[in-house]
């Protein structure tokens, strides 16, 4: 179902009629297989937390497809769900509406154990990291927790973003949490890259899958990765970046704002080699545009915007964190002088980047 809309009829696992093509989770246009699309949406079961959560809410069956189901396989950032063949359910009584198991799935909440069972999006809640959906005024907020390096490391890659001009999650403190609030705000739907390109994140691949879908939306991808490149983003793959589609006629709108950036910059220490001189990460992207000539055309064309010393000290200034501010400094300033000699074509730059393996 897509809300109240019926999108496909699945039996035994199998799809065996499809009544509206264009509402089709993306994933279901790529492949076929129903226990994958379900299993992706489950909890992580290597959570801590997610294994309390399933005894408070007493399931006796804890795989990953059986846990979905339960809650009809819907999520908080788009509107598919499972209808039971011949259920009078409708979407109203299926989205969630609350949450009494966030501080359980957050923070391991022994009052939670207390609660009685109930809806929950914990459940479909994906990702490594403990954390909760909060309901506040009416909008869903992701709560996660994190060391104090990877709470900067998010907060200034999005800083560092959003003044920059580019499409960011917006991400805040919140006493000892960060938080985000749900960016398609129950308008759109969000389905991850990997339900185009399914778990390779190579870029050259990455690359050509979204080019085929939009040009705009391949630019997008090279600036996200220009991006993700210059901050050490080294944990980007295809399920924490992906699409924006129209819930009322499935046209993909564009990809999805810039999220989850916790495992960059020094969210696990400070890297050794301030100069970037041999950084895997400006190796893949060189191996890259070696690798694809289209690509490296499209950078050409696209302004990428002009990252400052003035602009990286004041996104600091503005987090309540302490690091070294000179450090962070000549880190991403580096990092911009060596990506962007590499797109422009600086041979006696880009020659002395000692690693070009493809990704």
């Amino acid at each position: 179902m897509s809300e109240d809309i019926p999108v496909a009829e699945i039996k035994s696992g199998k799809i065996t009629a499809i009544y509206n093509e264009n509402l089709l989770p993306l994933y279901f246009k790529r492949s076929k297989n129903i226990e994958g699309w379900l299993s992706a949406r489950a909890i992580d079961s290597h959570r801590v937390n997610s294994r309390l959560l399933k005894k408070a809410l007493r399931l006796s069956q804890t795989d990953d497809i059986q846990t979905v189901l339960s809650v009809n396989a819907a999520t908080v950032t788009d509107c598919y769900w499972f209808k039971p063949d011949g259920d009078n359910t409708v979407y109203e009584n299926i989205k969630f509406k609350e949450n009494y198991f966030d501080q359980l799935a957050l923070r391991g909440d022994p009052d939670g154990f207390s609660q009685k069972p109930s809806r929950t999006p914990e459940l479909t809640n994906i990702g490594s990291y403990e954390k909760c959906w909060k309901l506040i005024n009416g909008e869903w907020w992701l709560y996660k927790s994190g060391s104090k390096e990877e709470y900067f490391s998010e907060l200034f890659i999005c800083r560092l973003g959003e003044k920059l001009g580019l499409n960011m999650a917006h991400y805040e403190m919140d006493g000892n949490y960060i938080r985000t609030k749900d960016f398609t705000g129950g308008n759109v739907n969000f389905e991850p890259a990997s339900s185009v390109v399914g778990a390779d994140d190579d870029y050259c691949r990455c690359f050509s899958a979204i080019n085929s879908l939009s040009p705009e939306f391949a630019r997008q991808y090279l600036v996200m990765i220009w991006f993700d490149t210059i901050c050490y983003n080294m944990d980007r793959h295809t399920e924490n970046f992906g699409f924006i589609r129209d819930k009322k006629t499935g046209k993909i709108i564009s990809l999805a704002p810039n999220y989850d950036n916790n495992v960059a910059l020094i969210a696990r220490g400070y890297p050794s080699d301030v100069t970037r001189q041999n950084d895997g990460l400006i190796g893949f992207l060189k191996s890259f545009v070696e690798n694809s000539k289209s690509a490296l055309e499209m950078y050409r064309e696209i302004s990428l915007p002009t990252i400052t010393r003035q602009t990286v000290e004041k996104c600091i200034n503005e987090i309540p964190i302490d690091v070294n501010c000179q450090y962070i400094c000549d880190f991403i300033l580096n990092g911009q002088e060596k990506v962007n000699a590499i797109i422009n074509g600086d041979m006696q730059e880009t020659e002395e980047i000692g690693f070009t393996q493809s990704m």
